[in-house]
């Protein structure tokens, strides 16, 4: 496995082997390069207002417990037993002092230190040391503008440095108004089979699939806050990015609170209107559908889906609940555009398959050898710089090897800046 990526993604030429998507070996790398090492993200503080709040969660195919220990500090810890490796905690969410495995009764607080175990006199003769197999904690944990984040890498650079300029992308989601943001309405989850990286790299740079893929939904309102076509046309950006959209109570509330966002993000990027693009590995996010999703690898063709509803806590309650409403009905596990893309991702997984078809590359070409008008030239330029980080993660040693640049722009782990 060493040095692989670099057989198997060919950025130079806009080649991916299709093996990376089935491929069990590649799939095993990937966990131990990238989903051990990234920044993931883990929840919203608005999940865990409390001290002793809790929420399940995964890091790969790693459980996690996401709290707020009992002085309000957020922490996550692997959700496994010290003793045999049962799950400490099944429930999705609640408010809990102490977390007990339910197989011998190993007892944990919510600082992640083992509080008690049963015949500890009887069993151990008083010589298990409690303080040596306490929950297995992240190695970092950040939290940036409400969304929270971790690490199992202890050597992972800081998560703003990580970020770098996608940070700025994401204020658009995060810092519209004052107050920052909420989840609402829980979580939906569903698996598809299909590979994780189609998802991903889907929301960060294949722009090209819309107007095919979505076609025939994009002939008809479907609800009232769709994709802005404005957005798509270089002429048109100066003007109200909401204006396309018909009137309804989503749009009236980005129009009316439209000069605080500018006021908050500046004019340059209120004017965008929309975002959608990806946290590498695995979170992508979408301002138009108030979005947050994570694709959650379940083997090489296997991918558990989670869906969250973000919005500003501002907020009145009847536009939140039509934001809800509106996510359920378009990306939702059911939704109108969700089907459109999950059919594309599933074949293109069963296609890899083959052991013929695996004789024939990916080609991911458009825009290449232009890279100097990117991002400009869109998807094209965005999949490969999402390969590129991949292809950087999965052979890197250590994290002085992933800072790289792509054509004239740094790629820094999802956005492209200026090199």
């Amino acid at each position: 496995m060493v040095m692989m990526a670099k057989r198997l993604v060919d950025i130079e030429h806009g080649l991916l082997d299709r093996r990376i998507f089935v491929d069990p070996e590649v799939y095993q790398r990937e966990l131990e390069q990238v989903f051990a090492r990234c920044w993931l993200y883990i929840g919203h503080e608005s999940q865990i207002p409390e001290p002793h709040d809790y929420i399940t969660m995964y890091m790969g195919e790693d459980p996690v417990v996401v709290c707020r220990d009992g002085d309000g500090k957020v922490r996550a810890f692997l959700n496994m037993c010290r003793h045999r490796g049962n799950r400490v905690c099944r429930a999705d969410r609640g408010n809990a002092k102490y977390f007990m495995c339910t197989y011998h009764g190993w007892t944990y607080g919510s600082d992640g230190k083992l509080a008690s175990v049963p015949g500890m006199k009887e069993l151990y003769y008083d010589e298990l040391d409690p303080s040596q197999w306490g929950l297995v904690e992240v190695a970092q944990l950040d939290i940036y503008k409400g969304l929270i984040f971790a690490t199992f890498d202890s050597q992972a650079p800081p998560l703003l440095e990580y970020l770098g300029g996608q940070a700025r992308e994401l204020d658009l989601i995060l810092d519209r108004r004052e107050g920052g943001t909420e989840l609402i309405g829980g979580v939906h989850k569903w698996v598809l089979n299909a590979n994780w990286k189609y998802a991903a790299d889907n929301f960060f740079g294949d722009d090209g699939h819309h107007a095919v893929t979505h076609a025939s939904i994009r002939r008809v309102e479907v609800d009232e806050r769709f994709y802005i076509q404005s957005n798509d046309d270089a002429r048109l950006r100066d003007a109200d990015p909401f204006a396309q959209m018909p009137a309804g109570t989503i749009r009236n509330y980005f129009q009316e609170h439209q000069p605080e966002l500018v006021e908050r993000v500046g004019a340059e990027r209120a004017r965008q209107g929309s975002l959608v693009t990806t946290v590498f590995p695995n979170c992508s996010l979408n301002l138009g559908r108030h979005m947050v999703r994570l694709w959650l690898p379940r083997g090489p063709e296997r991918t558990e889906i989670w869906s969250f509803c973000i919005v500003d806590k501002a907020v009145p309650p009847e536009v939140k609940e039509a934001m809800r409403l509106h996510l359920m009905q378009t990306f939702g596990p059911a939704g109108n555009v969700e089907q459109d893309d999950m059919n594309n991702w599933m074949q293109c997984t069963e296609t890899a398959r083959g052991w013929v078809a695996r004789r024939y590359p990916q080609v991911v070409q458009a825009g290449l050898g232009h890279e100097a008008d990117a991002p400009a030239t869109g998807g094209g330029f965005r999949l490969r710089a999402f390969y590129h980080r991949w292809g950087q993660m999965m052979d890197a040693k250590s994290w002085s090897d992933v800072n790289i640049t792509y054509g004239p722009w740094r790629i820094r782990h999802g956005a492209a800046t200026p090199a």
